[in-house]
């Protein structure tokens, strides 16, 4: 089997590492594809390195920025950032087949509308907790240990089950705790609930995510915004798992010294997510006349941050 993973960046060299170590032996094998050229090479000839805590080690890969250049896939990790997802699947377009099964790995639920894009591939979806920071280019930290979620939206074809069940068995032999769940709706939108409750607010108050359990009024704003997308998520008919409110400070205690992925992102002055996350909450909200006046709150705040360094 031929594994492609779209998007070199913090999730994308974590998996990428992981997965080498799955696939060690089994005569499957892994390409990056990065739209970065010169990123590629540079990945091609040192690796990747993956640290764990204070203990590191250089990972091979092999990383193209040509598509054309590949052979078939059988699945594609996709990997970018929410807003990227409609590109990167034009950019491999040339190796989406009906055999193809492309795994969305986004945050947020802005990329569930994406599967017209994908032309006869088959759309599966996943979620984890896992930690990664990317510390340089090709050098990533991991984080944290969390547990990973595939699954479908819609019944599947007998070889893309198969395909999908390769792969957790592949994330699973590269040390993730991973299951196929039949509910991935549902633990994609539990895994929005947390995000709403922590990204934002640590963006906005330049802090890791541990220190929201802390700062003074925090809790009622993490609160508010939680119950907010509750309510869109009851609305859209979406069965809300255990208690998310709860869950959120669970991951901000478990995670404590962790600095969110859209803290990164401001930090690095690079465009967030907050539209595939807050904002759709904020846009479902108005579709349905339910007021989301925390989401919207965070929204205005973390667009002002990136104003200030984003170009026009």
């Amino acid at each position: 089997m031929h594994f492609l993973l779209v998007g070199p960046g913090a999730l994308g060299c974590l998996l990428s590492s992981l997965v080498t170590k799955g696939l060690a032996a089994t005569g499957d094998r892994l390409t990056l594809l990065d739209h970065d050229g010169e990123r590629a090479e540079y990945l091609t000839e040192r690796g990747i390195v993956y640290q764990e805590g204070a203990s590191c080690k250089t990972v091979p890969v092999t990383a193209t920025s040509d598509p054309q250049h590949l052979g078939p896939v059988d699945v594609v990790l996709l990997c970018v950032k929410s807003y990227d997802v409609a590109a990167s699947l034009a950019f491999c377009r040339p190796l989406l087949t009906a055999t193809t099964l492309v795994v969305f790995l986004q945050n947020g639920i802005g990329h569930l509308s994406m599967q017209g894009h994908l032309g006869e591939a088959t759309a599966a979806f996943g979620t984890t907790t896992e930690g990664a920071t990317l510390l340089g280019r090709g050098h990533v930290r991991h984080a944290g240990n969390g547990v990973t979620s595939l699954g479908f939206l819609h019944a599947p074809d007998d070889h893309s089950a198969q395909l999908l069940e390769k792969t957790r068995a592949v994330f699973a032999a590269g040390g993730l705790q991973v299951h196929t769940a039949g509910n991935v709706l549902a633990r994609l939108w539990a895994k929005l609930f947390i995000n709403v409750g922590i990204n934002a607010l640590t963006a906005t108050l330049a802090c890791k995510n541990g220190e929201l359990l802390t700062l003074p009024g925090i809790d009622v704003r993490m609160r508010a915004a939680v119950d907010e997308a509750m309510r869109i998520a009851r609305a859209e008919g979406i069965e809300v798992m255990d208690d998310p409110y709860r869950a959120t400070r669970i991951v901000c205690s478990k995670t404590a010294e962790n600095v969110s992925s859209m803290l990164q992102d401001v930090r690095n002055k690079r465009r967030t997510e907050i539209d595939a996350i807050n904002g759709a909450i904020v846009v479902r909200g108005s579709n349905y006349r339910i007021k989301t006046p925390e989401n919207s709150l965070l929204c205005r705040q973390v667009q002002e941050i990136e104003a200030g360094y984003l170009k026009p």
